[in-house]
Order: structure tokens, then sequence, then C-alpha cells
């Protein structure tokens, strides 16, 4: 899922890296190395290379203060990833995440691929640019951190329920902005908020290489840039769940076809030597509308 502004993400490999003191008090999860591990099992899978799916659904809703929010139109997306183990003599044996992530906005009533769509606040028809960005790769992470503390795992768990919590504000300038940002404004301005759940006998299983954990996303963001509302008062949110579906094959079929026919490139997570700048939804239309003026 990533997100509109960063999926998701997406979008969901970065978020999850938000450090918390709450450590569950479970074996296994008691030592840095053991928390990395589950924390990467979570995140992909404990062989190099194997690839991993998310795949989540929901709604987006537009509110303006005085009116009633509207239902905008549906959102479904995936992201592809793979894990590459980074070793280190001062840090702990680590790894990285490589991955690359869609989401496609759907009719509202019907559930189909939106081509156009026409906007409700304005009355216009405009065409749909749907995220596709790739890569989005996360920095290395390891059992010791560069100023000496211990990596962290914010689990809650009761029984063999585990369950963590993260809002990640975000804030920054709108690569679709002039060069007087400062003067004038044009950041970036949203928060992502998810929850992730899953079973700890799972989690923990060392027969294992990877763990089903289910994720709720909600986005509270700026009007997405091909809606074309300028600086129309509002604001978006966007509420979805989903899970880690593991192989593509899990991927419902109908989205297969979607991915299969508009974006084949993301049926798999770029190499494990990958090292590109990450796309956002707004690089990713900038570079779309540059492409059309050459």
């Amino acid at each position: 899922m990533k997100s509109t502004g960063r999926i998701c993400a997406p979008v969901l490999a970065g978020m999850l890296l938000a450090g918390m003191a709450h450590v569950a008090a479970a074996a296994g999860l008691d030592t840095a190395e053991g928390r990395l591990a589950a924390y990467r099992k979570m995140q992909c899978s404990m062989i190099d290379g194997k690839e991993s799916f998310f795949w989540w659904t929901g709604t987006a809703y537009g509110h303006v203060a005085g009116q009633p929010d509207i239902r905008l139109f549906r959102v479904e997306g995936i992201n592809v990833r793979r894990c590459a183990s980074v070793p280190d003599a001062e840090l702990g044996d680590g790894f990285r995440l490589i991955s690359r992530e869609i989401l496609v906005y759907q009719d509202i009533e019907t559930g189909e691929m939106l081509h156009t769509w026409e906007n409700p606040y304005t009355g216009e028809t405009v065409e749909v640019i749907h995220v596709a960005n790739d890569p989005v790769n996360q920095p290395a992470q390891h059992p010791l951190r560069r100023n000496g503390s211990e990596y962290q795992m914010p689990l809650v768990t009761q029984g063999n329920d585990w369950w963590w919590s993260a809002a990640v504000p975000l804030f920054y300038p709108n690569p679709l902005g002039g060069d007087y940002q400062k003067y004038v404004g044009g950041t970036y301005h949203a928060t992502e908020m998810f929850n992730f759940k899953g079973k700890l006998d799972d989690l923990l299983d060392e027969d294992s290489d990877s763990a089903t954990l289910f994720v709720g996303w909600v986005r509270l963001a700026q009007w997405l840039p091909w809606m074309e509302m300028g600086s129309r008062t509002g604001t978006m949110y966007f509420h979805a769940g989903g899970k880690k579906v593991g192989d593509y094959e899990n991927v419902p079929a109908d989205f297969r076809a979607v991915i299969e026919e508009h974006f084949p490139l993301y049926r798999h997570a770029p190499p494990m030597d990958d090292d590109r700048p990450n796309e956002t939804s707004w690089t990713y239309f900038k570079k779309v509308m540059e492409a059309r003026e050459d």
C-alpha cells in the first residue's frame, strides 16, 4: 500500500521501521538478533532473494469542512519485495529490503480500474494516473544501531496474538512545487497510520522462513495531483486493509489480471543489488507529465 505520497506502502516496509521502546516479552524476542529475525520474517523471507507480496484494498474519501464526506473511488494495490542479507562486523548481520509497488484507483461502484474520472468537486472529467513506484527500498537494519543501542520491536502481545501500531507524519518539499516553496508554501503534508497483527507461534516458528501478517492502513493527505484540484480547500483520507499473501498466485485473480495487462514489471521485485533512488507517487506523476512534454 504503501501510499499515494509514499506508498505506501509503501509504503508498508518503511512504516514498520519506526522505533519504539516496548518489546514483547516472548521467547525469541529477548535479543536484538531474535527481534531482527522476527522483523525480517514479517517483511519478507529469511531466504535471500525470495519474493513476498503484500496486497490491500479499500476506499478513498474526500473531506471538505461544512460538507458531507464523499466516497471518491476504491483503491487496490500490491507491494512485491525481497530481502538481501547485509553482514557487518560491527553492527551484526542484518538485511535490507528491496521492493516496488502499485496502487490502482477503481470505480466506486463497479471496482473496475479507472482511466478517466469525473471529479464531483469540479464537475470536470480528468485522466487517472495510478501509482507505480519503482523502487521502494529501505536501508539495511542490523541488531545494533550506530549509536550503540539494540534493535527494538514495538510489539504488543496477548496470548498468541501480536500487534503493532505506527503513525508516521510526513512533511517535506513537494516535488511538484517550484523554486520558492520556502516563501509561498508547497510542502507535501500527510500522515500514514498502520496497524499490523499476526500470531506469535507463526512469527517465532524456526521451521518457517516467513510469517503471515494482516495490515490496516489509514492515510490523511492532500488532493491527488491528477484530480486537478489546485488550491481548493479540503483533504483526502484512505481506509484500507490487507495482508501479506506470500506468493504471486495468492494475489486475487482479478487483480493479477490488472497487473499482467498494465503493470507486468510488478510481478517481480527489483534485483537485490538495486541502488536506485526511491520513487513516490508525486515523483512518478512528475515524470509522466515531463515525458508528455518531450
